[in-house]
């Protein structure tokens, strides 16, 4: 009974998981409005359950404004990055590939190999053996995004290991966030993976840092060239 429970939960992360993934990849090659309004939307729905997790804190006020600075960035930044007329669609592209890769590649090498945990007080089920599995694969991905596109491979294969461990940083600290807060999940609105929290916290994290690197190398106006152009 088990092991058929858990491979029913598996069996609803994994279509949850391409339904989403089919809708991201479709609203990012149509670009314009309609992606601008996917990642509005997703900020908006990451901010409502910031607020329900956070409604029970004595400091509730302060909460809910990390919230809405963490609900901008989600939909932010990929706005920002494909805003960039010829390397938005790329850079896009590029970071769903990094943190999908390490998503899944962790949950599996850690499932597989298992060993020392990663932080145990703050993620349980998190190795040591899925976060170098997610880094290892995130790494891959961009060799092949970085062929694809015409790019500089060992450029982009030292960028996806950084924006790896970033996405496994935000993994983290919402792992955190629930504890602090005791709840298991953000909500409850995807089937297997909880809350649109649980699903981009690893990308909003990387999306971020990815945005910051772009504006720190100058790329004001082009920050899909500052990503991935070096």
């Amino acid at each position: 009974m088990e092991s058929s429970a858990a491979g029913s939960e598996l069996s609803r992360r994994t279509w949850a998981g391409a339904v989403m993934a089919v809708a991201a990849i479709v609203v990012t090659l149509q670009g314009g409005f309609l992606f601008a309004l996917f990642w509005l939307a997703a900020g908006a729905v990451i901010f409502w359950e910031w607020r329900n997790l956070v409604a029970s804190a004595s400091d509730r006020t302060q909460w809910l404004a990390a919230g809405a600075v963490y609900a901008l960035a989600a939909a932010a930044c990929p706005i920002l990055l494909r805003y960039d007329a010829d390397y938005g669609l790329v850079a896009i592209l590029f970071l769903f590939a990094v943190v999908w890769a390490t998503d899944i590649a962790a949950y599996f090498s850690g499932r597989y190999f298992g060993g020392p945990k990663l932080w145990p007080a703050v993620s349980p089920k998190k190795t040591w053996s899925g976060a170098f599995g997610g880094l290892i694969c995130a790494m891959v991905a961009a060799f092949i995004v970085a062929s694809f596109a015409a790019l500089s491979h060992g450029a982009l294969i030292v960028l996806a290991a950084i924006l790896s461990v970033a996405s496994q940083a935000g993994d983290l600290f919402e792992s955190h966030l629930k504890r602090r807060f005791g709840v298991k999940d953000a909500s409850h609105i995807i089937p297997g993976h909880g809350g649109l929290m649980d699903r981009l916290d690893g990308f909003i994290f990387a999306s971020t840092l990815a945005v910051l690197i772009a504006l720190g190398r100058g790329q004001w106006s082009t920050p899909g060239r500052g990503l991935l152009e070096w």
